[in-house]
């Protein structure tokens, strides 16, 4: 008997993680440049301030990998559902600040500049989180052959 449709090597998920924090990343990075394009001349201080966000939320986001990398090692190589790249605790997170994102800024509570700023930094930011995950899914797959 075969194992249901969701359910993917266990090596494969850092690979489902890379491309949905890169997918999410792309996304809020996209966002953070469409910002910027309506404001104009700005100097060098909201590129430097997007620096920082993009160096903050970059640390945080590759210790979190390092974490849920070393949680989906521990599931082995069997078959697993291909929604466990994230604990219960990160689809939570997850959740949190999409909709704090998306609330804050359709309510018009967040400027432009902002969004600009914290945007590019933080999709920068998650993207490299992803590239992470592919790269220990390359790495993962280059020691098993």
């Amino acid at each position: 008997m075969s194992a249901p449709w969701y359910r993917v090597p266990g090596g494969a998920l850092p690979a489902i993680a890379g491309s949905v924090w890169l997918a999410a990343g792309g996304n809020v990075a996209r966002i953070g440049a469409l910002a910027w394009r309506g404001l104009g001349r700005t100097g060098v201080g909201y590129p430097l301030l997007a620096l920082a966000v993009f160096g903050l939320f970059g640390a945080m986001f590759l210790r979190l990998t390092g974490k849920h990398l070393r949680r989906i090692r521990g599931y082995g190589a069997g078959r697993q559902p291909l929604w466990r790249f994230f604990d219960r605790k990160g689809y939570v997170i997850m959740a949190a600040m999409m909709g704090g994102g998306l609330g804050l800024r359709y309510a018009g509570l967040v400027p432009e500049p902002f969004v600009a700023v914290f945007y590019t930094g933080l999709g920068c930011a998650l993207a490299l989180a992803g590239v992470a995950f592919w790269g220990a899914f390359f790495r993962g797959r280059r020691e098993t052959s």
